[in-house]
C-alpha cells in the first residue's frame, strides 16, 4: 500500500469520526435510534408535588420511548433545578414559570447570571401562593402581618420572591415583619410548634404539608384580594388569579382568592427537537398516569400547555402542540 492510499484511508476515517461526533452533538443519541438514552429529571422535595409528578413522567418516558432510561431525583426545586439544567446535571426539570422568567432575563436571584439554552416543554399546572396560619392566631388578612413572625421561604428561593412581591403589594416589607428564611417543611414545623405565625409556600393544592398541619390544628388560608392581584399581575405578568376551593383543607370551608405561577417542564440543551417531541407526546398520551400520581395531575391538559410559557419552546414540543 503506497503513502497516497494510506493518506486517503486516514482522511476518510477522520470524516467518519467527525460525522459521528457531529451527530452526537446534535442529539444523535436520541432514544428512537435504539441506543440507551439516560435522562435525569430534577424535581423537588419528596413531600411536595414535583417529586411524584416527576416520577410519573419518568415512568411514562421509559414505557413509551424505546431505549429510554429516565429517572426522577429529589432536588431543591425550582432555583436549584435551573442551576442543574445550566450545569448539565439534569436534562429535564420542573420549574416555576416565574423562576424561568428570572433565569432567562437575568433578574432576581439570577441578576447578572442570565442562563442560556433553556427550552420550554410544557406548562403543567398552577402553583398557588398559599399563606397559611392557624385559625387560633386570629390573623385574617395579609395587611395584618406587620410585627408577625412569617416563614417566607428559603433565602433566594422562588417562594421568597413571591412573598416579597405579594407583601409589597399590601405595603408590607421585610422591615415590617419578623421574616424567617425557612423552607416550607421547616416553616410548617415551626407553625405547628407555635414558633411562627404564618408559613408560606407556592405549590399545587392540596399540599401534603398543609394537609398534615390541618389534621392537627385548624388552619386558615389568607386571601390575595382581586384588586391587589390585578396590580400584582400588571407588574409581574407571570402571575395568574386563582381561587382555592372551599374544603381544600380539612376544617376550613371558605373559598380563598390568591395568585398562582405555573409549574413547567423545562429542558436543557441536551434535549434536541426529536427527543423533545417524543417526550411531549409520551407525557400527553399518558395523562392518566400523572393524574394517578398526584391530585394536581388533573390540572395538566394539552389546552393549557402553553399558558404562562416564559421562555422559548423546544422545537419538537412546539411541533407536537401545533399538530391537529
Amino acid at each position: 500500500m503506497n503513502i497516497s492510499t494510506v493518506k486517503k484511508i486516514l482522511a476518510a476515517g477522520a470524516v467518519l469520526v467527525f460525522s459521528a461526533a457531529l451527530l452526537t452533538g446534535c442529539g444523535g443519541d436520541s432514544a428512537s435510534s435504539g441506543d440507551k438514552k439516560f435522562l435525569n429529571i430534577g424535581t423537588g422535595g419528596t413531600a411536595g408535588t414535583y417529586y411524584p409528578i416527576g416520577g410519573a413522567i419518568a415512568e411514562v418516558l421509559n414505557k413509551d420511548i424505546p431505549g429510554m432510561n429516565a429517572s426522577a431525583q429529589s432536588t431543591g426545586a425550582s432555583v436549584a433545578n435551573i442551576n442543574m439544567l445550566r450545569d448539565g446535571a439534569v436534562d429535564l426539570a420542573t420549574v416555576q414559570n416565574d423562576i424561568t422568567y428570572y433565569a432567562v432575563n437575568g433578574t432576581e436571584m439570577f441578576k447578572d447570571k442570565k442562563v442560556d439554552g433553556l427550552q420550554g416543554i410544557a406548562s403543567l399546572y398552577p402553583e398557588t401562593c398559599q399563606f397559611v396560619t392557624l385559625q387560633s392566631s386570629g390573623i385574617k388578612s395579609l395587611s395584618e402581618l406587620k410585627g408577625k413572625r412569617v416563614a417566607v421561604g428559603a433565602a433566594g428561593s422562588g417562594v421568597e420572591a413571591n412573598v416579597r412581591q405579594i407583601l409589597a403589594a399590601y405595603g408590607v416589607s421585610y422591615d415590617d415583619i419578623d421574616a424567617q428564611f425557612l423552607s416550607f417543611a421547616e416553616g410548617a414545623s415551626a407553625l405547628k410548634d407555635g414558633n411562627v405565625d404564618v408559613a408560606v409556600l407556592t405549590a399545587g393544592y392540596p399540599t401534603a404539608s398543609v394537609q398534615d398541619i390541618a389534621s392537627q390544628n385548624p388552619v386558615r388560608l389568607l386571601p390575595v384580594e382581586e384588586k391587589i392581584a390585578d396590580g400584582l399581575i400588571a407588574h409581574y405578568p407571570f402571575y395568574t388569579k386563582t381561587v382555592i376551593p372551599a374544603g381544600t383543607y380539612a376544617g376550613f370551608d371558605e373559598a380563598v382568592p390568591s395568585v398562582s405561577v405555573m409549574a413547567m417542564l423545562v429542558a436543557g440543551p441536551s434535549v434536541n427537537a426529536d427527543l423533545g417531541y417524543s417526550i411531549t407526546k409520551a407525557i400527553f398520551s399518558n395523562l392518566d398516569r400523572l393524574q394517578a400520581a398526584h391530585a394536581v395531575g388533573k390540572q395538566i391538559t394539552k389546552d393549557t400547555a402553553k399558558a404562562g410559557m416564559s421562555l422559548p419552546m423546544n422545537a419538537g414540543a412546539e411541533k407536537y402542540f401545533n399538530e391537529k
